[in-house]
């Protein structure tokens, strides 16, 4: 029986924030096992658009997974949210990655479509993510910062490259330690319930392998 790999990553802090529960998560869920005896490698990415692809690139070679989850902060957010959709556009808009880095109106890649689907059974990880108490939506999109730049990437290297896999991306929101000690009265979740709904929904990912 083939050993079935979920690589779920994590991004660093950014900007303002200075922790970021997508990263925690990560290393929460590294080594576990999940679905029927799927292995879990939970990795951290830098918030940082000319080094993000090439991480990226390194944890699939290395890695091989046939799942590929990120997860990503979105200050405000009360839910954890299954974006649909990323687009080859970068803008961000006056956040400055970790290297201060400015984009306007670019391309993730100049030569791919203009838009990817993410290949994960959303609305069936979205069920059984509710099912287990845990508030989670889905949207439309990864918006245009490196959040859909990850998901833009690793969707036109599953279709254009030689691994095989299937790719989507989750935006979480605050921890509940991160928003009291930013005291300001932001929306915010359980780290517990967040790693509950990455888990059960990467379960019934790895179940739609079948």
């Amino acid at each position: 029986m083939t050993e079935t790999t979920v690589l779920v990553t994590g991004y660093e802090p950014f900007g303002e924030f200075e922790t970021n529960p997508a990263r925690r998560i990560a290393w929460e869920l590294d080594g576990e096992t999940v679905g029927d005896a799927a292995t879990v490698v939970g990795r951290e990415l830098p918030v940082v658009f000319d080094r993000m692809e090439s991480e990226l690139e390194g944890y699939l070679e290395e890695h091989d997974p046939d799942i590929v989850c990120g997860l990503g902060l979105a200050a405000g957010r009360v839910t954890l949210s299954l974006e649909r959709v990323g687009i080859n556009l970068r803008d961000t808009a006056g956040v400055p990655d970790n290297d201060d880095r400015e984009v306007t109106d670019d391309p993730v890649d100049g030569e791919g479509p203009n838009a990817y689907f993410a290949t994960l059974p959303l609305r069936e990880m979205k069920s059984a993510m509710r099912a287990a108490d845990v508030p989670t939506t889905l949207s439309t999109d990864a918006g245009t910062h490196l959040c859909n730049d990850f998901l833009y990437a690793a969707r036109h290297r599953a279709a254009t490259g030689d691994r095989e896999f299937r790719a989507g991306f989750v935006h979480v929101p605050f921890a509940h330690a991160d928003a009291a000690e930013r005291d300001e009265g932001e929306p915010s979740m359980a780290l517990e319930a967040m790693i509950r709904g990455a888990r059960e929904g990467l379960a019934v990912a790895v179940a739609g392998l079948e």
